[in-house]
């Protein structure tokens, strides 16, 4: 017979999983704001394997429009200037020979209401994770009471699984309007 205490534990993780995502497409995202978190998908070669970059270079904000990367070997500089050329960030880095700057232009308004809209798609990603990872167990839950579980408990599993869908939506709601605030802050 189904656990219904260990259905429910295991769903409300699958939830989690889809905030947490969401929580690092979003970080992802620039909002006009320097971030080193803007660099952490970027990898680079180093000596025939990728790494991520705050694995060769030290990495850090110096003030809210520019992100310093100081590469640990010299050689390092062409490379890493490539990566994140190649990468989808968008901004060019400038090299002095011993320090890498990228400065984080101020976003147009076009510009911030595409980063919205990209938000809103990641933001909807997690929802119907969220809304599947709930279907899912329901279908469980159905399951169980043909094979043996109690209509109550069953109805109790289902009111508490929607208590637990509607935390998490509201937690993404919650989530995209703090980013869709920071982005359209000038």
């Amino acid at each position: 017979m189904l656990d219904v205490t260990a259905t429910l534990d295991e769903v409300k993780d699958k939830m989690e999983m889809a905030v947490m995502y969401l929580e690092d497409a979003l970080a992802h995202i620039r909002a006009g704001k320097a971030s080193t978190r803007l660099l952490d998908g970027i990898r680079v070669d180093s000596y025939g394997s990728m790494v991520p970059l705050n694995n060769v270079a030290a990495v850090n904000t110096p003030d809210a429009r520019t992100i310093a990367i100081k590469p640990w070997d010299k050689n390092m500089f062409r490379i890493i200037e490539k990566a994140i050329l190649d990468s989808d960030l968008g901004i060019t880095p400038e090299n002095n020979g011993e320090i890498i700057r990228l400065g984080i232009p101020p976003l147009t308004e076009e510009r911030r209401k595409t980063l919205v809209k990209q938000c809103n798609k990641e933001g909807e990603t997690a929802k119907i994770s969220i809304r599947n990872a709930r279907r899912d167990t329901l279908d469980k839950l159905k399951k169980a009471t043909k094979d043996g579980l109690p209509e109550d408990a069953e109805k109790d599993a289902e009111a508490k699984l929607q208590k637990l869908h509607d935390a998490y939506i509201k937690k993404v709601e919650e989530m995209l309007a703090g980013k869709e605030k920071e982005i359209m802050t000038v």
